[in-house]
């Protein structure tokens, strides 16, 4: 009888043993170490140390069943050895289903479960050590981009600087062609009064009976006829109406030409008074001094237009080039090479086009374009505030607010657009890859996690 008590005793406690040490990760054996109690995780209750592993619930946290599923609350430590050791809910513990991969949850179910954490462990090494190689190759791509950044940013700041210059020195020129052209449009004014003070009755300085002749003279046939003096005489007080046949017969001595010397004692006597008719064209019009002054009038006019539009242009230059440099491109410029750059990425029937620092469109097949955004913001976490950007104020959505697009950096060895995806009603959301959001961080994080 005392031999069955001694092996009975003998066979519980290697049965007490094979329960402690089931479900239990190392950092937590010290709290399983056999002794006659057993005090729970939570500090809530004392049980015997039998009560641990023996499919019943005795602690509100379950730490006295971490081997079996006897509570709601309990955990079970897969250790994996060659993999990623985990939890799972106690509850999984026996129920035929494979959980860990080194098959410790099924200890004691029909289920045959093989232990494959070696090659899970190989593939997520494999993974991991491709993950390195990205993330070694994006860093060094990230610090040209740096380099480069620099070096752009300071071209910009040097391009602006000389833009400022031209708009100085156009100002000035702005300054001189404007003097120049009331100059000269005051000097028109001046000759053109010069000329209608004149004391001829024609108002033209430096004319004579024979040059009044051959400018009536059309077709320089050496006579003027009723249809020519109709074409190139008017009334003083009424120069819209034309003459009449009877009007220009009169003026011509109620002939239907004339020759040079009628000319002198009909049509020249009546327009040498300028009481009734006159030169159609407009007084002084064909005078050498008033010709130079128009045309100097109209080429410094000419002139100031070019440097007016000059100015506007550079102006309009400045303007863009200072609201490029108010961009925030990180903390070395790193980004600055997406400005001006786009990306596209094909969807479906969907093309989307992603330009940095600018816009997001979707274009359909029939070649329709819908406006996803404007660039908005950072919006990464305070750690990476860089890993996120916003484009919002989109084209309106059909019963809703407007399109906006929420664009996610991650660390790749290219920079291209990856995916994009509608979550939510008018709400995108696009992954872009670029060795520029690549962090070193994650290598240490790597590090960390390599088994």
């Amino acid at each position: 009888m005392r031999f069955q008590v001694i092996v009975a005793a003998v066979f519980w406690s290697g049965f007490v043993e094979s329960r402690k040490v089931r479900g239990i990760s190392s950092s937590y054996k010290r709290f399983y170490k056999e002794r006659k109690s057993f005090l729970c995780i939570d500090g809530s209750k004392i049980i015997p140390f039998e009560q641990v592993n023996d499919d019943y619930c005795d602690c509100e946290d379950g730490s006295d069943e971490p081997g079996t599923s006897a509570c709601p609350r309990g955990r079970f430590y897969c250790t994996n050895l060659g993999f990623r050791p985990h939890y799972i809910p106690s509850s999984r513990v026996n129920d035929g289903i494979c959980d860990c991969c080194d098959a410790s949850d099924e200890y004691n179910s029909p289920a045959h479960c093989q232990n494959t954490c070696w090659n899970l462990g190989q593939k997520e090494r494999a993974y991991v050590e491709g993950q390195m190689r990205t993330l070694d190759e994006g860093l060094r791509l990230k610090q040209q981009l740096i380099e480069e950044g620099v070096l752009l940013w300071r071209e910009k700041q040097a391009q602006l600087r000389e833009l400022q210059q031209v708009a100085e020195d156009l100002q000035i020129k702005l300054e001189e062609h404007r003097r120049r052209k009331h100059e000269a449009e005051r000097l028109k004014e001046q000759t053109l009064k010069a000329l209608e003070a004149g004391d001829s009755g024609l108002r033209h300085q430096n004319r004579t009976e024979t040059s009044i002749f051959q400018l009536l003279d059309s077709n320089k046939d050496g006579s003027i006829t009723v249809d020519e003096v109709k074409t190139k005489v008017v009334l003083v007080h009424d120069e819209e109406r034309l003459l009449s046949e009877d009007e220009a017969l009169g003026l011509l001595g109620g002939g239907h030409q004339i020759d040079l010397t009628k000319f002198r004692r009909t049509l020249w006597d009546v327009l040498t008074r300028g009481d009734s008719v006159k030169i159609k064209d407009t007084p002084g019009s064909d005078d050498p001094h008033l010709e130079a002054a128009d045309k100097a009038a109209e080429w410094e006019a000419t002139n100031l237009k070019k440097v007016e539009e000059a100015y506007e242009t550079v102006n309009m230059e400045i303007s863009d080039l200072r609201k490029k440099l108010a961009i925030d491109y990180g903390t070395d410029w790193e980004f600055l090479f997406l400005n001006s750059q786009c990306y596209k990425l094909k969807v479906y029937e969907y093309i989307y086009t992603l330009c940095p620092f600018n816009q997001v469109t979707q274009k359909n097949t029939a070649g329709t374009e819908v406006s996803l955004g404007t660039w908005g913001m950072w919006a990464g976490m305070p750690k990476n505030q860089y890993s996120q950007m916003v484009y919002e104020n989109g084209e309106p959505c059909w019963q809703g607010g407007s399109r906006t697009t929420t664009v996610t950096l991650t660390c790749g060895t290219e920079t291209a657009l990856r995916s994009v995806k509608e979550p939510s009603k008018c709400q995108y959301i696009m992954d872009f890859q670029t060795p520029v959001a690549c962090q070193p961080v994650l290598k240490q994080r790597g590090i960390h996690s390599e088994l």
